[in-house]
């Protein structure tokens, strides 16, 4: 049961963290997205 705990300590906080960043970027990558798609519109 000990072996567990270490497991998930060890590696269930990297997960965390990166499903955390993935989120965040996920979020930056849309506005990036819908900016790209005005910009034509924009030019005119």
């Amino acid at each position: 049961m000990d072996a567990w705990y270490s497991f998930i300590a060890e590696v269930g906080f990297p997960i965390a963290v990166t499903f955390y960043l993935l989120h965040r970027i996920e979020g930056k990558l849309n506005q990036l997205i819908d900016s790209i798609h005005q910009l034509p519109e924009r030019m005119k």
